[in-house]
């Protein structure tokens, strides 16, 4: 089940709120737990056991760190809890990669595992760990209760698709939340202008890289429009749910952190991974850079650090090559701006550094979006009129024409200038108060509609 579904917005959300609001305070946590648990085994029952088995393992775990702070004991435990979650994420996720590169290596012909990917591991992994890994390091008590760790995990809200919420940020909501109509209209807000994100925009700007990337007639100009509207369309696919995710949060009285920050106002490649996922790239500095030394070693060991945390950070997306390459890639650009490109971009001025990154980044998701290399290269050489194709033709003039509005929603729906408005206008009695609700009450019927007259709903990070 997706936030973006019928089944969803229609069905469990509405029940499950009726039922939290209508329950005592002692069984809302019980109740949010069942309904997370529902929510999952909606679309992967067999997998509920593994989830709370993790669940068991990192209790008893986190409760044995607790108890044995600081000795050889604590230490043995969160390796063994390191191992078994890192073990269960490789296994369902990285088998068949790993038969696969054996097979194509050797010229064996192990057959693969062709194991279903259980929803939102790669999230919940993550938890996990940093809930352990705190424990040890004193930042946090281990959780007494199984109930409310469990919950930790399996939250609905950010269980699919993060954000990857650390356990220090909501310990004290997971017993101890508040709960107010303010708080619950400013996540109904959040929850549908995310909604709106992702069906509206994402996916109807999607259907542009489809048929860009299946075209028989490609030209430079619908390389262009296609990897565009993918950049656009991955932004708004992910960032609407993780809009969602908050706002969900905020109904049941959680504060999740923001994952998003507008990462394509960006001007170097360093500011973007400060806007873009950012709850993963504060994960990986804080529980592997860091850990590693991070810039505080030689340049040796620093290049070895950030080609190891990009390395991951890139294989964390996806079992396959493309998605390693693409954080290496991020890795490398990196290291330039650290070393010495960001003193010379801060030369220029603001709309060239703000090309530069874009441009980067473009070519990045042609990392990303595509399979292998020669399809990456075959792309990246359409764009750059490299290959022998036209610079337009009819059917991109046609794309263009027929999406023009849309890419310029989606454009300006990418900046700052909508949340100004907003903010302005949220404020404000009179007028203003009628203007909100109304639009907010349009985008979540023209979502509505859009489910249900669409089969296109595609969901980018379900995967991950």
């Amino acid at each position: 089940m997706v936030f973006s579904s019928l089944e969803f917005l229609l069905r469990f959300l509405p029940l499950v709120l009726l039922l939290y609001f209508a329950a005592p305070a002692k069984l809302k946590n019980p109740l949010l737990l069942i309904a997370s648990l529902c929510f999952y085994a909606w679309g992967e029952p067999v997998y509920v056991a593994l989830m709370l088995a993790l669940c068991a393992v990192n209790y008893a775990l986190g409760l044995r760190i607790d108890h044995h702070k600081n000795t050889s004991a604590a230490k043995a435990a969160l390796a063994a809890s390191i191992i078994i979650n890192l073990a269960s994420l490789g296994f369902f996720k990285y088998a068949d990669f790993l038969i696969n590169n054996i097979n194509n290596v050797l010229g064996s012909s192990i057959a693969p595992l062709n194991l279903p990917l259980p929803l939102g591991i790669s999230f919940y992994t993550f938890q996990v760990l940093s809930y352990t890994i705190d424990v040890y390091r004193n930042q946090v008590p281990a959780q007494r209760n199984p109930m409310t760790l469990a919950l930790y995990i399996v939250v609905f809200p950010q269980l699919v698709a993060g954000p990857v919420v650390r356990y220090p940020a909501i310990a004290h909501e997971l017993d101890h939340r508040t709960h107010s109509l303010d708080l619950f209209a400013e996540g109904v807000h959040r929850f549908v202008l995310g909604l709106g994100k992702k069906v509206l925009i994402g996916n109807s700007i999607g259907l542009i890289w489809e048929f860009a990337t299946g075209t028989a007639n490609p030209s430079v100009l619908l390389s262009w429009l296609g990897i565009s509207a993918y950049a656009l369309q991955i932004y708004y696919d992910f960032s609407g749910y993780s809009d969602m995710a908050v706002g969900l949060g905020r109904m049941f009285g959680f504060h999740l952190p923001e994952n998003f920050n507008f990462p394509y106002v960006s001007q170097s490649i360093t500011e973007f991974w400060r806007r873009w996922h950012i709850s993963l790239s504060q994960w990986f500095r804080d529980y592997l850079y860091i850990p590693l030394g991070g810039n505080r070693v030689s340049p040796t060991k620093w290049v070895r650090n950030i080609l190891v945390v990009w390395f991951l950070t890139g294989f964390w997306h996806g079992a396959s090559w493309n998605f390693c390459l693409w954080g290496i890639y991020f890795g490398i650009v990196l290291m330039i701006e650290k070393l010495f490109l960001g003193r010379i971009l801060d030369r220029f001025p603001r709309a060239f550094r703000h090309m530069y990154a874009l441009l980067l980044i473009t070519v990045s998701w042609t990392i990303f979006g595509l399979g292998s290399v020669a399809a990456i290269l075959g792309y990246l050489g359409d764009m750059f009129a490299l290959n022998d194709i036209p610079i337009y033709n009819l059917e991109s003039l046609y794309m263009l024409r027929s999406n023009f509005v849309l890419l310029l929603i989606a454009v300006v729906g990418a900046v700052p200038l909508f949340r100004n408005i907003h903010e302005k206008y949220s404020e404000k009695g009179g007028v203003g108060a009628l203007v909100m609700p109304a639009f907010y009450v349009i985008v979540l019927v023209a979502s509505i509609a859009y489910i249900v007259d669409s089969s296109f709903n595609p969901f980018l990070y379900f995967r991950f």
